[in-house]
């Protein structure tokens, strides 16, 4: 029995485990091999707390046994869990305004080109950390407004299936929705009531609109297509430096050239890729 717990007495498993050094370094590894990301000594806490229920539900009665059971190999969806737990971080719509200002400027100025072009090949745009996707909904509310009948898809992707799973419903507490402009609140969500008071719900043709797929950018992308426009968000601050270049590498290959990138205001590409220019702080233009 790990030092500090106590015993649960229907299953025997030990609650409030405490979570040693060795067994902290232990879950660095997993989720670097996983998912790529890096965990600092400060997040020993978050994997403590976001692990301690799964010791209780597995009935193990250590960070040491939950880590033996996730090595296994015979608990897959167990192992899905943990990445998940491990990786998602919150989020809200119209993060960063200034990536939505250049959004609508690519949108409108593709509106224009199909315009005089009469050409009908799709605006796409990835968001390719996309959490419980309200990037994604914030970016098709954008490509929605601005591009009429000219033909658009966003893609959102994320490695945690949970998160997927809640992004894909569209269904998110009101306070996540500050930074919607209100004309879009009013056009593209709903509001609810009743038991369903403080929250609302994307309406369905804009779900209809986004794509959502787990996908893993830390080994080879499955065949997305290119992108005229690439989030990439919030994401690298997690990553060392020889992952940020394989991961950001991987992603600006679906890059249209002349394609936009953006990425968090706290991060950086500067000796990670010379195949896109700054334009704008976080704001790229691919070569």
């Amino acid at each position: 029995m790990s030092a500090g717990g106590s015993l649960d007495p229907l299953h025997g498993a030990v609650l409030n485990a405490i979570l040693s050094e060795r067994e902290f370094a232990n879950f660095q590894r997993f989720i670097h091999a996983a998912a790529g990301i890096t965990l600092s000594a400060g997040k020993k806490a978050l994997v403590s707390g976001r692990l301690a229920q799964r010791l209780h539900k597995c009935q193990v009665g250590s960070y040491t046994e939950y880590y033996a059971l996730l090595m296994s190999g015979n608990a897959p969806a167990e192992v899905q869990l943990a990445i998940d737990l491990l990786t998602t971080n919150e989020t809200y719509f119209f993060r960063e305004s200034r990536h939505f200002d250049l959004l609508r400027e690519q949108a409108l100025a593709a509106h224009e080109k199909s315009r005089r072009s009469q050409q009908s090949a799709p605006f796409r745009v990835w968001s390719a950390a996309s959490s419980s996707g309200e990037e994604a909904y914030s970016i098709a509310m954008v490509l929605a407004d601005c591009l009429g009948e000219v033909p658009w898809d966003v893609l959102g992707s994320d490695i945690s299936l949970r998160v997927l799973q809640k992004a894909a419903k569209g269904h998110y507490p009101m306070e996540r929705a500050r930074h919607v402009p209100p004309a879009y609140l009013k056009r593209f969500c709903m509001k609810g009531v009743d038991h369903q008071d403080g929250t609302l719900l994307v309406e369905r043709s804009l779900r209809g609109r986004v794509q959502f797929m787990q996908v893993n950018l830390n080994v080879t992308l499955p065949k997305l297509g290119m992108f005229d426009v690439i989030f990439l968000r919030n994401v690298m601050i997690y990553f060392n430096g020889d992952t940020k270049r394989s991961v950001v590498n991987r992603v600006l290959a679906q890059l249209k050239p002349g394609g936009y990138f953006c990425i968090g205001h706290a991060e950086t590409l500067n000796d990670i890729s010379d195949a896109v220019q700054q334009v704008a702080p976080s704001i790229y233009v691919k070569r």
